[in-house]
């Protein structure tokens, strides 16, 4: 009896070291995205502003950052995914939208890095409009820079958005350089057009402000700026999506099967807008197995 109690008590000692290894190797980390001046950005007495500190919503970003979350070496696939909140360019969404989703992913051994990109504001920027894809552009160059130390390939390293951060992306997927050219995308309710028929008008406004130019617009209308590398992309909308009209997403599918570009789409015909992980949406939860899957697929 001795013995088996001692065995027991050994197996558990064990066992909570290992879950606290995994825990302390799940433990996020902060990157700030510049040294020195933040480039495109001016002087003011703006402060980062948080509010829900259970549920972060970020605004009047003046210094943006990589929020980093590394899977355990165990179940590490070596795939990394750049997450982009949403928020209509006016607050990030960072933990429902970013950091929830962030840890999700270290459960299936994929790193994530949620980036707090600066938005569009008048006072903060030289050029608001420049300044979210300039961030980025930044975040996925600075994860490839360190992809030996954060054990991941730099040849998986794709971009996820939601809703505006779901433009971000789609926009980072279509203006990219080689060096910042995300491997995959992941669009969830994303806002991808800035043309008045299908767009969210708040993230327009925001990032465009009152009255853009048609250039300007047509420069952020992602649809129409699909080219042949262009990266593979998983979309996913509800057709009752009463803010981003799921015709953003039917557009950029368009596009990118007219471009031979791999895509995958899921429509559910219920689940409103921003209802990030879907945990109370009933059989509309299940898309984070279906975006799993394709991960796997790639």
């Amino acid at each position: 009896m001795f013995s088996r109690r001692k065995i027991s008590m050994k197996y558990l000692v064990l066992l909570l070291f290992s879950v606290y290894a995994n825990m302390v190797l799940a433990q996020n980390h902060i990157v700030a995205l510049w040294q020195g001046k933040v480039p495109n950005s001016k002087e003011s007495d703006i402060q980062e502003k948080q509010k829900n500190m259970s549920a972060r919503v970020i605004s009047k970003v003046v210094d943006p950052k990589l929020e980093v979350y590394l899977p355990s070496s165990v179940i590490n696939t070596g795939t990394m995914v750049m997450i982009c909140p949403g928020g209509g360019y006016g607050a990030l969404a960072f933990d429902k939208e970013g950091t929830d989703v962030a840890k999700w992913l270290n459960g299936h051994g994929i790193a994530a890095a949620v980036l707090k990109y600066r938005l569009p504001e008048d006072y903060t920027n030289e050029i608001p409009h420049l300044s979210p894809l300039m961030d980025a552009k930044k975040g996925i160059e600075l994860i490839r820079s360190n992809a030996e130390n954060w054990g991941i390939d730099p040849s998986k390293v794709g971009v996820m958005g939601f809703s505006a951060g779901g433009h971000l992306a789609s926009t980072l997927g279509t203006h990219f350089e080689d060096q910042n050219r995300p491997d995959f995308m992941v669009l969830i309710y994303p806002v991808v057009t800035m043309k008045q028929d299908y767009t969210h008008n708040g993230s327009r406004e925001n990032l465009l402000g009152k009255n853009p130019t048609e250039n300007l617009v047509n420069r952020y209308s992602n649809e129409l700026l699909v080219n042949s590398n262009t990266p593979p992309s998983f979309i996913l909308h509800s057709g009752d999506d009463a803010l981003v009209p799921v015709e953003n997403s039917l557009q950029f599918y368009r596009a990118l099967k007219e471009k031979n570009i791999e895509v995958e789409m899921h429509i559910y015909p219920y689940g409103g807008h921003g209802f990030a992980m879907g945990l109370q949406k009933g059989r509309l939860s299940h898309w984070r197995e279906l975006l799993i899957n394709w991960l796997r697929g790639l």
